[in-house]
């Protein structure tokens, strides 16, 4: 598992210079028109139900990557601390997002949060967690949460096809960059009902669904 989870966090620092063709379909990952309309709908989908939790106050965002998350968040904060592993992925946020916010480059496995937050955001994170830190993982989130606190979170969809994967096979995939070098990362696709299922033992009622198009996921709520 350590090896994996090493290989997983070497494929998002090497894709950071291209992880933003994913997102706005660009080079490999484009879409006929069609299916691009159904994408950008989906995520005008997302953003919107974002801004419907109401977020507010100290929010904490986890695997922040690229920024593309970070540039909603930093509008409704009043701080905002956004973590991820990789450092060239954080830079590229820098670069996206105008000042006020505070970066920490750790492991989500192994980090632990010093203080309390009034939201706890990640974006296509969950899906990387394996089984068996799922539980630990969720434990992170709270204690970083404050009396109060939220969750939400956006993700893949479990349906949702991904244009550089190799194979899959378990909770895993084998993924391609753009000079066809190729990881192996954690892939867990969730179906609503079933993570909120699974997190309420663990304390959380979430309300949960998928986005019009089933590209992705989406939904937050806190502690029970």
């Amino acid at each position: 598992m350590s090896d994996l989870l090493g290989e997983q966090k070497r494929y998002y620092s090497e894709r950071a210079p291209e992880y933003d063709d994913w997102w706005f379909r660009r080079a490999r990952f484009a879409l006929d028109p069609e299916a691009l309309a159904g994408w950008e709908s989906d995520i005008a989908e997302a953003e919107e139900s974002l801004d419907a939790f109401g977020p507010r106050g100290r929010i904490l965002e986890l695997a922040a990557g690229t920024g593309l998350w970070t540039r909603h968040l930093v509008r409704y904060a009043d701080r905002l601390v956004a973590v991820d592993a990789s450092p060239q992925t954080l830079e590229v946020n820098r670069g996206r997002v105008d000042g006020r916010v505070e970066y920490v480059v750790a492991d989500l496995f192994a980090w632990a949060p010093e203080e309390a937050f009034d939201l706890v955001f990640f974006s296509f994170w969950l899906s990387h967690v394996p089984e068996k830190l799922f539980d630990a993982f969720w434990r992170t989130v709270e204690a970083a949460l404050a009396p109060g606190g939220r969750v939400f979170l956006v993700d893949s969809g479990a349906g949702d096809p991904e244009h550089n994967v190799i194979d899959r096979a378990d909770e895993q995939e084998t993924r391609s960059l753009a000079d066809g070098r190729t990881f192996r990362i954690v892939k867990r696709r969730w179906p609503p009902e079933e993570l909120a299922e699974r997190v309420r033992p663990l304390g959380f009622e979430l309300e949960l669904r998928d986005t019009a198009n089933a590209h992705f996921l989406l939904g937050g709520g806190g502690l029970a």
